[in-house]
């Protein structure tokens, strides 16, 4: 018995010893996996157990837009668990949140995260040549993204959202509340403030159910200003508003 538990220590003294030590790119090629590519990371430096460097968002093309500087801290306790957990920060002036890496994908709590705007562009391509503006906030309570499932939730507030093309800027507010079960990703938006109302719905899904679908009204006294702005990315209804579709 005694024998087996020097064994089974000093086994696990050498896992760690691994883990302090593996390259902190290791990290870059499981991030890549478990978001299809999305998510990056550039820049590494240190190791598993701790290091820095810049998480990416990149486009469905693959290409950067959007980095961050990012540092994390191992949390050695996580490996009872399998899985491998850290405490991370980005910005270096946010506060830390967990993020665990496991055999089925990626975990995340507790987590908020600013923004710009341009990040909705690499997010959905048609909105890109717009030239978004603004500070956007995402909390996320709790969300698990895995290779064909994913669960959770979470809302993103775009505050004095605008665009370069737009005459009228701020053009508002917006919160778009994220639920994730299964397959399938629902998001709903509603107007927080301002003169440009967008309400609407979407859904992702795996079974090729996806798409997002919004109305924008707006006081008929601006009609003139937002009208042309608007018909650049939306159809126009007879009774003055217009409608987004986003697949």
């Amino acid at each position: 018995m005694k024998r087996w538990m020097l064994v089974g220590g000093l086994g696990g003294f050498f896992a760690l010893a691994l883990i302090a030590t593996a390259p902190a790119t290791l990290l870059d090629a499981k991030l890549q996996d478990a978001s299809n590519g999305r998510l990056r990371l550039a820049e590494a430096r240190g190791t598993l157990w701790s290091g820095a460097g810049l998480i990416e968002i990149r486009d469905e093309r693959g290409r950067s837009g959007l980095a961050k500087p990012v540092t994390w801290r191992f949390l050695p306790f996580a490996l009872l668990r399998a899985r491998l957990a850290y405490e991370v920060e980005l910005d270096h002036d946010s506060r830390p949140f967990p993020v665990a890496l496991t055999w089925s994908g990626i975990e995340l709590a507790d987590a908020d995260i600013s923004l710009p705007a341009m990040a909705l562009g690499q997010a959905v391509p048609k909105l890109a040549a717009l030239g978004l503006t603004g500070d956007m906030h995402l909390q996320i309570p709790e969300f698990v993204i895995g290779r064909n499932a994913v669960r959770g939730r979470a809302t993103m507030q775009w505050r004095n959202a605008g665009s370069a093309l737009s005459p009228v800027s701020p053009l508002g507010g917006y919160e778009l509340r994220i639920s994730a079960e299964g397959s399938a990703i629902r998001t709903v938006l509603h107007t927080l403030q301002g003169p440009l109302q967008l309400d609407g719905n979407g859904l992702w899904a795996t079974d090729g159910q996806s798409g997002f679908s919004a109305t924008a009204r707006m006081p008929a006294e601006l009609q003139p200003q937002l009208a042309p702005f608007l018909r650049l990315i939306a159809v126009e209804r007879g009774d003055g508003s217009f409608e987004l579709q986003l697949n």
